[in-house]
């Protein structure tokens, strides 16, 4: 097997993927694009661990199963995060996500007194 193949698709997936991540606006997007340069480093571990013998025999596909497992947690949490921000704001575009200040429609603000404890509306 040529090892040119692979590495040549897994950069252009890379590419794409950092393209996805740079230019688009939906997060659900942003969240595939990631996927995508996470599956293009699975690409090359695999095809280094078959095309390079080292002293840890399958190493790369191991180091891929990780990468699966990271992976899938962070579409968990990224998931998460994507819908609290679409119950908050009503949308899911990245742009208008403010980063400096935080969200205070719909949610009820509460004073604390400092002398009793006790929580006023």
């Amino acid at each position: 097997m040529r090892p040119v193949v692979p590495y040549v698709t897994a950069a252009l997936l890379f590419g794409l993927g950092v393209y996805g991540v740079l230019r688009r606006r939906n997060a659900v997007l942003v969240l595939m694009a990631v996927e995508l340069m996470l599956n293009a480093v699975n690409l090359i571990l695999v095809t280094a661990d078959a095309t390079v013998r080292a002293a840890l025999p399958h190493a790369g596909q191991v180091f891929a199963l990780f990468v699966i497992v990271l992976a899938a947690a962070e579409i968990g949490v990224g998931l998460a995060i994507v819908l609290q921000l679409y119950r908050l704001r009503a949308s899911v575009a990245v742009d208008e996500v403010p980063l400096t200040e935080p969200p205070t429609e719909g949610l009820a603000q509460a004073t604390v007194s400092t002398t009793t404890g006790e929580v006023k509306p």
